[in-house]
């Protein structure tokens, strides 16, 4: 199983933004290591917004100083990138076919005309490996902590 972080930008990215993102990270998770060992890495972007770091840690885990070398990475992506990857206030939810982001009180103004319900498929970035991405990180409302921050009309 992997371990993972997952960045959620506040701005869908482009075409080009997304293959810089990718030659940054790849060119960063082929040479990172934790204490002098190689780690077995890679990263993704996902529907245009989500950043994945991945991490195999039986090969190698993480430490404090290669998770803070990673983090450097990111914050300068979103520096070159003029986005925001670390503001954790952002909702991500689906609108039809597209991904949103809204700040807590939109989000919270949209559940009360109705436009966002205990249906309504939210992304979990609070996941932390391979096997919660794949069954835990786009649920319906209802079923993620967004339900017990968020009150839902009876």
């Amino acid at each position: 199983m992997e371990r993972i972080w997952i960045y959620q930008s506040n701005l869908e990215l482009t075409a080009q933004e997304i293959e810089q993102s990718i030659e940054k990270l790849s060119g960063f998770t082929e040479q990172w290591k934790a204490h002098g060992k190689q780690l077995a890495a890679r990263a993704e972007v996902r529907y245009n917004r989500f950043i994945i770091l991945f991490l195999d840690e039986e090969v190698a885990a993480a430490t404090g100083c290669s998770i803070d070398k990673s983090v450097r990475l990111l914050k300068e992506l979103q520096s070159e990138l003029n986005i925001e990857l670390f503001d954790r206030m952002l909702i991500a939810y689906r609108h039809g076919d597209a991904i949103k982001v809204a700040s807590r009180s939109v989000f919270e103004n949209l559940i009360e005309k109705g436009e966002v319900n205990e249906n309504t498929i939210v992304f979990d970035n609070t996941v932390s490996n391979s096997e919660e991405l794949a069954s835990r990180w786009e649920v319906p409302m209802k079923e993620s902590w967004h339900a017990k921050v968020f009150q839902l009309p009876a």
